[in-house]
């Protein structure tokens, strides 16, 4: 799970942040709590989880719109 919420959470900067960055979160956060080997991972999907978030929301504060727009 802590492998899947880091990709997740990478991708997710670039398409479907909206989508992808909960699901980030969530991966993250039971791979925390079920104690995983790779905690160091499971903190990077949980940053860059919340960072789809930011980045999401930045974007909605420039076009006021949840897509982007090139």
């Amino acid at each position: 799970m802590a492998v899947a919420a880091f990709i997740l959470g990478l991708v997710g900067l670039l398409v479907l942040n909206v989508f992808l960055g909960p699901i980030a979160i969530v991966l993250a956060s039971v791979a925390l709590w079920r104690g995983t080997a790779r905690r160091g991972r499971a903190f990077l999907g949980l940053g860059l989880g919340i960072a789809d978030l930011v980045v999401l929301v930045a974007f909605m504060h420039v076009d006021s719109t949840v897509s982007w727009s090139f």
